[in-house]
């Protein structure tokens, strides 16, 4: 598949999707991301690390990602599992449907949070690997969340919301994987991805589901996730191919992800530490929660959490290297926002009113006009004359990497247009730095002169 490949191949029937990718979508910068789901109710994995970072069969029976508890709690001898036994008496995961309230979800208000942090897009998960699906989508009978669980359809209230905001809006759906439909086994390695469900019934019903979203709701972005059912993948009345003809009929300029196989994407993605090697791609985006999770997991302490600083740095270094951060929210079942999720996303919306000019709508700095650096840490952003540095230390002053005859160090400026001191030297520019530092890094603006 085409997700976490260096080179994959569109096939001819494909090609004809091919293009530049659409400029508001590389201008948006960032983007949230939300799941929520059943999983939402037992709210529990182990918090063992990054995706990315760890054998995968150890990952699975491990799994940090609390969307995933239906599949590991299927998975021999995994702490999941014992857990489920002891503390839920082994009761069957749709019994967590019945028990998601979203009582107190208030889509305006969640939008209102959304919008702060300057996203410019909104993604949902629609149906994840579970099969419940957010909407009341076709062929599901009663297994969706307006007839069970919440009873609303969670997909138009989230719809209406951002575009209420002006915040464009996607939909998440997991084509590749379905525990539901046809009772596939858990996945416990890399190899168990071959059991997915690949037949001709169930590629019908994703094309269903996926057409419906689109008619419903026309989607500014069609995230797929794992893979796309192969039986759907050649050109035919119910195929990929025509999923993606009707989305960009109904949305001209919409994105699609490189999730669905390798068929058409427009953008590449990573997630976590896994498929860091596509970023540098024509277009990319970075994806991971603000804990370990996708899925709101109750054991998520400080300790695995990114701070507001922590992820204001990830943000400006996913941008500074040409990409998109699509950032995650994970909604606790009653539809709050978790207190350290909260308190992240609205330290970056923070910093983003303040620095966000020279972040939104950026491009990168050639490297042979400036460096990024470790120790200080600097990352550089350039929007249209001017080159913007972010600095994260607690020195009093920095020697950034620069080409001074491309740079006027004359110029330097702190956000708000103070003015900075800053001398050439040997090494580049030595820039003397405010004695509080902010909790974000701390933006400083040069002009830039002519080559």
């Amino acid at each position: 598949m085409a997700m976490f490949q260096d080179a994959p191949q569109r096939p001819e029937q494909y090609r004809k999707f091919d293009r530049e990718t659409p400029r508001w979508f590389s201008d948006a910068k960032l983007g949230i991301f939300v799941h929520w789901g059943p999983f939402s109710v037992p709210a529990w994995a182990e918090p063992i690390g990054a995706s990315g970072t760890m054998d995968l069969a150890h990952f699975f029976k491990h799994n940090p990602y609390a969307e995933w508890y239906h599949n590991t709690i299927r998975v021999p001898g995994s702490p999941a599992a014992e857990r489920h036994r002891d503390v839920h008496g082994g009761a069957p995961y749709d019994d967590f449907l019945d028990q998601w309230t979203a009582k107190n979800f208030d889509a305006d208000e969640f939008m209102a949070l959304v919008a702060a942090t300057g996203a410019g897009y909104f993604v949902p998960t629609a149906k994840h690997h579970d099969g419940v699906t957010l909407w009341d989508a076709p062929g599901t009978g009663k297994r969706n969340t307006v007839h069970r669980g919440p009873r609303r359809d969670l997909i138009g209230e989230f719809s209406a919301a951002a575009r209420a905001v002006g915040i464009r809006f996607g939909v998440y759906y997991s084509g590749g994987l379905d525990w539901h439909f046809g009772d596939s086994p858990p996945i416990v390695d890399e190899s168990s991805f071959g059991a997915r469900p690949i037949d001709r019934a169930y590629a019908d019903y994703a094309f269903d589901h996926v057409s419906d979203l689109i008619a419903r709701y026309r989607p500014d972005v069609l995230w797929g996730d794992i893979e796309w059912p192969d039986a759907g993948k050649p050109e035919g009345p119910k195929s990929l191919v025509r999923l993606f003809e009707a989305f960009y009929a109904a949305t001209p300029d919409g994105v699609v992800n490189d999730r669905w196989g390798e068929t058409h994407w427009d953008f590449r993605t990573s997630e976590y530490q896994h498929g860091r090697g596509i970023e540098g791609a024509s277009m990319w985006e970075n994806t991971r929660g603000t804990g370990y999770s996708f899925g709101y997991n109750q054991l998520e302490d400080e300790g695995h959490s990114l701070s507001g600083p922590e992820a204001i740095r990830h943000f400006v270094d996913v941008v500074s290297r040409g990409g998109n951060l699509l950032l995650n929210v994970g909604l606790m079942e009653d539809g709050t926002v978790p207190a350290l999720q909260r308190r992240t996303l609205t330290e970056l919306a923070m910093w983003n009113a303040a620095n966000g000019s020279s972040v939104f709508g950026s491009v990168p700095v050639a490297g042979d006009i400036a460096k990024p650096g470790a120790e200080p840490w600097v990352r550089w952003t350039r929007t249209g004359e001017e080159v913007h540095a972010f600095i994260s230390t607690t020195g009093s002053a920095v020697t950034l990497e620069v080409d001074p005859a491309r740079i006027d160090a004359g110029s330097a400026r702190f956000t708000g247009g103070e003015r900075a001191s800053a001398q050439v030297a040997d090494l580049g520019v030595i820039l003397t730095m405010p004695v509080n530092p902010a909790a974000g890094p701390v933006q400083v603006t040069f002009d830039l002169r002519s080559a």
